[in-house]
């Protein structure tokens, strides 16, 4: 089965300050605010939506299409898609643009300022899905450029391909009648409990009145799990227990791409949820969101070990 990725590429920057963010920041001159944070260097790794659920997915034996930008700066990128033996066909270059890149730095009390430069982004990827056969092609709408998201669920939807609505970060530049265009027809929803509740303060609606416009709702609630919402009721999915926790960032993306591979062996939806907790567990355990690695049979112990057999 094809598995389409619509969203976004980016560099993660992340530079580390030594001190506390406070001890800068004169409270009564925040009006003239104007600091300099002296780093500890900085690490470059690679993100974004679709390439983080790409990763997890080529860790689990799929080859997804991304449809999405980069920019003139994308070629250490580029060969890391290519390592993976990740096609890139869907992916469009913006060459007077950079990559879309985060630039985040933590100080010693965890505290993050953080700017982000869209780049590429800004960009539409264009990428034509006329050839895919709705039979054998399951898709997911990430987090990424605005007119691509609408674009695609509408494609999708003329074709009768089942596709995955995530608008994640994307909500707050959403119109409500953009989003909840995109919802109507998905085969599921997938937010975090806080991104539920903005669409559901945008749109007016509560769980139940969504469910009447997609299949299913799968809210992801950290280390509580998931929770599965269909017209049947709800199901509680418990987090698999990782080795250690480092990093939280890309355990969403990461659950994403667990639960389309499910979906792609024909599992029910609890269990494709379930190789999700398994897929962000091994995310967690690394700093950054494609550090991680596991093989298949890694990946099915620990299903096992948490879940029973699958």
């Amino acid at each position: 089965m094809q598995v389409l990725i619509s969203g976004s590429l980016a560099y993660d920057r992340i530079m580390d300050f030594p001190e506390k963010f406070s001890d800068h920041i004169l409270p009564d001159k925040i009006h003239i605010l104007n600091v300099c944070f002296m780093v500890n260097g900085i690490k470059e790794q690679f993100g974004g939506t679709a390439g983080n659920i790409a990763y997890n997915l080529a860790l689990l034996g799929e080859q997804p299409l991304i449809l999405a930008c980069a920019g003139k700066d994308f070629d250490s990128y580029e060969r890391w898609l290519r390592s993976l033996g990740l096609p890139m066909s869907g992916i469009r270059c913006i060459p007077e643009e950079f990559t879309a890149g985060a630039y985040i730095t933590t100080d010693k009390a965890d505290n993050q300022i953080t700017g982000f430069n869209p780049g590429a982004m800004r960009h539409p990827c264009n990428y034509e899905i006329d050839g895919a056969d709705s039979s054998g092609t399951l898709a997911i709408i990430a987090p990424g450029n605005l007119d691509d998201m609408l674009r695609y669920s509408r494609a999708y939807k003329e074709r009768s391909i089942p596709y995955i609505f995530d608008p994640g970060q994307s909500i707050p530049a959403l119109s409500t009648g953009n989003l909840l265009e995109m919802l109507t027809g998905s085969k599921l929803f997938i937010s975090n409990d806080y991104e539920l509740e903005m669409v559901m303060r945008s749109s007016g609606m509560n769980r139940s009145e969504l469910l009447q416009r997609t299949d299913a709702i799968i809210t992801t609630l950290g280390e509580r799990g998931s929770l599965v919402s269909t017209g049947e009721g709800d199901e509680k999915i418990p987090a698999a227990i990782p080795k250690t926790v480092k990093d939280p960032t890309g355990a969403g993306d990461a659950f994403r791409a667990g639960l389309l591979k499910g979906l792609v062996l024909g599992k029910s939806l609890l269990d494709a949820s379930r190789m999700g907790s398994v897929c962000a567990s091994f995310s967690v355990q690394c700093q950054g969101t494609q550090c991680h690695k596991f093989s298949q049979e890694e990946f099915w112990a620990r299903y096992s070990s948490n879940f029973g057999q699958a």
